[in-house]
């Protein structure tokens, strides 16, 4: 599943057809997309994982799901896109297995921007408030939640819980408060970093964690589990991160 970071960059990549208009649309998304030929495309915009086209009135919302994908200015061979736009000049956006619908209200009714971890908006002090809310959850599905940490995918979460080592079964009401703190902050840390590597196309290069076999820490085998309600894949060390699971008391 593309996390924030790659919509991030998809964002950037399609920046040039804000102001353009639609020429053509086509794919084979279920929404009415006629409402769309003829209309100015006034803003492309994220939040998290979803990617927003923004017109006058509405917005399409695109979600790539776990297996999405898009091109610009070409198209994917053998594959019919879910939605496609064309644009003056032979432009196109091309969009592949992903989930579109339409959002008919303001974006800021609909989305907290305080919570996208790359975003200008992001508020660490919200993001603590949220956990704090939810002591019981475990931190490998806290860290998953969109409501608090918008734009973190999978490869994000096992990575975040491994260079703060904190086993992903550690509850999120345990964590001290200086822990707790270092979880967030992270979060958006890991996020930029993830960002600058896939521009660089070096991330699987920094991975420490994710699908690997050895702690680079401890030099023994991680473990490898379908953790937590979101069932994610988890990789982790016994032996360096710490599970936190009675409520902190301060000494």
């Amino acid at each position: 599943m593309p996390e924030g970071p790659s919509i991030q960059i998809l964002r950037e990549e399609a920046a040039g057809f804000a102001g353009k208009v639609v020429r053509r649309v086509g794919g084979n998304t279920r929404i009415d997309t006629a409402r769309m030929v003829g209309r100015r495309l006034l803003a492309v915009r994220s939040w998290g994982k979803h990617f927003l086209l923004e017109f006058d009135g509405f917005t399409v919302r695109i979600h790539l799901l776990m297996f999405g994908s898009y091109r610009i200015n070409e198209g994917k061979e053998g594959a019919v896109p879910r939605l496609s736009l064309g644009f003056a000049g032979g432009k196109e956006l091309n969009f592949y297995t992903c989930s579109v619908r339409y959002i008919e209200e303001p974006l800021d009714a609909v989305y907290d921007w305080s919570a996208d971890v790359l975003s200008d908006a992001w508020d660490a002090a919200a993001a603590r408030r949220k956990l704090r809310a939810m002591p019981a959850t475990l931190v490998c599905d806290a860290l998953l939640d969109q409501a608090v940490f918008s734009g973190v995918g999978n490869i994000i979460k096992n990575e975040v819980l491994f260079r703060i080592r904190v086993h992903p079964l550690s509850t999120v009401g345990a964590l001290p408060a200086p822990k707790l703190r270092e979880l967030v902050t992270q979060a958006r840390q890991y996020s930029f970093d993830f960002l600058a590597w896939k521009k660089a196309f070096v991330l699987r290069q920094h991975w420490l964690a994710h699908t690997k076999s050895i702690c680079p820490r401890c030099d023994i085998p991680f473990v490898k589990a379908h953790l937590g309600k979101t069932n994610r894949r988890s990789f982790f060390c016994e032996n360096c991160q710490h599970r936190y699971e009675a409520p902190f008391e301060p000494s």
